[in-house]
């Protein structure tokens, strides 16, 4: 097979599924993983895909553009480790919170196996079922159900009708987006409702978003700038973007992603 027509069939299982792994792609093309890997620099040249570690996802493109959970749990991995190890110090035992659907809230709860008596409110199952399964006794779970979306968030009339009748101490708030003008946003209406009503239930917000969120834009803004308590982001964040933040938020923090991390997460120029 020649490698114009390899790279026409992983742009298509790309456009079809939202991402590809070089393992994969090495098992069903019968070559080489080194192959793979310069059939993705190719396309990624040409601005066909993004490259993540262990493969490449679909390029983030217009407002609406709804990435699923499994394509966006392959970004930005020491970036996200990184931000839910500085967001799980900002919890403290006996406290509610809340935790938005979203692969770095669900990095995040991961990292609370050391905080005791938590009652947690999610809107998502993948969150629900990390919290679940880490065996704790002093832990309440609170899934708010309601209609899944592509990113596996629960939104609606019913994820909203729960959320209104409840007070939060703090909510870790993940977004698709953020802008100076926009804020904070989602490419789901739905979602941006059900988060928007998630955030008013709580005493602080803390929102999480590593850096490759600014100046993406959501059809549906969340909140504004303003209104977040505490914006969480990692040290890839622009000199730009971080003058804007620290006149907008009250508290902006950086977490530090050390070299080891980021080559680890594949963010090199190889995958």
């Amino acid at each position: 097979m020649l490698a114009r027509q390899r790279q026409e069939l992983i742009l298509e299982e790309v456009r079809r599924t939202g991402a590809v792994q070089v393992s994969d792609l090495v098992l069903r093309l019968g070559v080489s993983d080194m192959t793979i890997r310069r059939d993705l620099d190719a396309l990624a040249t040409r601005g066909l895909v993004e490259k993540v570690y262990g493969g490449a996802t679909s390029k983030v493109g217009r407002s609406t553009d709804e990435p699923g959970f499994e394509v966006k749990s392959m970004r930005q991995l020491a970036e996200k480790e990184a931000i839910a190890r500085l967001a799980a110090e900002r919890v403290r035992p006996g406290t509610a919170i809340g935790l938005s659907a979203g692969t770095t809230t669900w990095t995040l709860a991961r990292h609370l196996d050391d905080v005791a008596d938590l009652t947690v409110v999610t809107n998502s199952v993948k969150v629900a079922d990390v919290l679940q399964q880490r065996g704790r006794t002093d832990r309440t779970v609170i899934l708010t159900g309601g209609v899944r979306t592509p990113s596996d968030a629960l939104v609606g009339p019913v994820a909203v009708q729960t959320l209104r009748s409840l007070h939060l101490d703090v909510v870790f708030l993940g977004v698709h987006g953020v802008d100076a003008r926009a804020g904070f946003t989602t490419p789901n209406l739905n979602e941006s409702e059900t988060n928007r009503v998630l955030a008013e239930a709580a005493e602080r917000l803390v929102v999480l978003a590593d850096h490759a969120k600014w100046s993406t834009v959501g059809i549906s803004t969340i909140v504004g700038l303003e209104q977040a308590d505490v914006l969480i982001s990692d040290d890839g964040l622009p000199a730009e973007a971080r003058q804007v933040l620290v006149e907008r938020v009250a508290d902006l923090a950086i977490a530090e992603v050390s070299d080891c991390e980021k080559a680890v997460s594949g963010q090199g120029s190889e995958l």
